[in-house]
């Protein structure tokens, strides 16, 4: 009986992988690691040539270093190392991310309902591969699964067993993108003083560090690369999918910063009302979305914040026995597997256009509103991690 459900899993492991390299290998757009090459170049350049961090632009394109110059220090390694270990590197410490966070959040579950720890983690992975924003991020050489993790580790361990350390990953995240900042505001409304504390330190820090390393980099990025939208391309384009590009897209020429606002406090004001109630894991996931919606800019790859979201609704539905929460879930997820704001890149007008463009923003708000709280989809306890940690080992 045991021997002939492991065989069931290898057969559907098995298949799924198939199911996913198929779809990847035709569906999936390739970008060549086009970040990379960006933060590659930038370092090098600012290493070994001695230009200016954000002077530097990608030949053929009009894209520079974005990041506070705290990321180029962290980036520092790429000036001794030949591009195509940069490459290896990159998508290795991905996927290492990617596994941790699996541990984290999909273990638990597989504990809770009896599942086979590698088949939970293999089906997971597997999942996750075939979701848009993932592919983007690995395919664009990006850093968002290293930023998730260090938040979670600082979230799902740090502070849920009462480490002394907690709250450092999260300002490590902020110093090297600015965006992660959203979940010190989560500690503070949840008054979790000390972390909230020890994050914004470590921010603080770390950027006063690097402005020591070069005053120059950090006077410009601070004065004048932070505000320059250019740097980042059209609010209005189909990958932003946030509150500010769905604004934009109404009105590419001039949008409402007005509207943008507004709705960016709703979505605080609603976020802040639902977190108080939410545990850790749903905190990183509700922080997460958040993230999303009000950051100005939200590329498609940024959207791997909304991996717990999903993970944890998944959970909920499952341990509680809810289908519509599962058909959401389904629905959410191949949305966001299927390119789909891509049919309106070269025209977003009408009602259709509106509805379609921003189908990525709908999922986000639907994720913010409806994410089910205390029904299953709660964070593990540590003695819950260890014991799943010790059955996967």
């Amino acid at each position: 009986m045991i021997q002939r459900a492991a065989r069931r899993e290898v057969a559907i492991v098995a298949g799924l992988a198939v199911a996913v390299l198929v779809f990847v290998a035709f569906f999936a757009a390739r970008h060549g690691f086009f970040d990379l090459k960006v933060y590659y170049g930038a370092v090098n350049y600012w290493i070994h040539d001695h230009g200016m961090l954000y002077d530097f632009l990608k030949p053929n394109s009009k894209y520079g270093f974005t990041y506070p110059p705290f990321a180029a220090i962290v980036m520092v390694p790429m000036a001794v190392v030949p591009w195509a270990l940069a490459i290896v590197i990159s998508v290795g410490l991905s996927l290492a991310a990617t596994y941790a966070l699996l541990r984290w959040l999909v273990l638990p579950l597989a504990l809770r309902m009896g599942w086979t720890p590698w088949f939970a983690l293999a089906v997971g992975f597997l999942l996750i591969a075939a979701f848009e924003p993932y592919r983007e991020t690995i395919t664009f050489g990006q850093v968002n699964l290293l930023l998730l993790f260090l938040v979670a580790l600082d979230l799902l361990v740090g502070v849920a067993g009462g480490r002394k350390w907690a709250g450092v990953g999260i300002g490590l995240a902020t110093a090297i993108k600015l965006t992660p900042g959203v979940f010190i505001l989560y500690l503070l409304v949840t008054r979790r003083w000390r972390a909230a504390g020890l994050s914004a330190g470590t921010a603080a820090v770390a950027t006063l560090a690097a402005a020591a390393v070069d005053p120059a980099a950090s006077r410009e990025f601070w004065t004048s690369a932070l505000w320059d939208t250019d740097r980042v391309g059209s609010l209005a384009f189909i990958s932003n999918q946030s509150l500010q590009g769905m604004i934009a897209r109404l009105n590419p020429e001039h949008p409402s910063t007005l509207a943008w606002l507004v709705l960016v406090l709703l979505a605080i004001g609603v976020w802040a009302w639902r977190v108080r109630a939410a545990s850790l894991a749903e905190g990183l996931a509700l922080t997460g979305v958040l993230g999303c919606l009000i950051s100005p800019v939200t590329w498609v790859h940024h959207l791997v914040w909304l991996l717990p979201a999903l993970i944890l609704l998944v959970s909920a539905a499952v341990t509680a026995r809810r289908r519509l929460w599962l058909v959401f879930a389904i629905i959410g997820y191949a949305v966001l597997c299927s390119r789909l704001v891509w049919v309106w890149e070269h025209g977003f007008g009408g009602v259709g256009g509106f509805l379609g463009s921003n189908a990525y923003v709908w999922i986000s708000v639907a994720l913010l509103l409806f994410l089910p709280l205390g029904s299953g989809s709660s964070a593990p306890g540590v003695a819950e991690l260890r014991q799943a940690e010790r059955l996967a080992a």
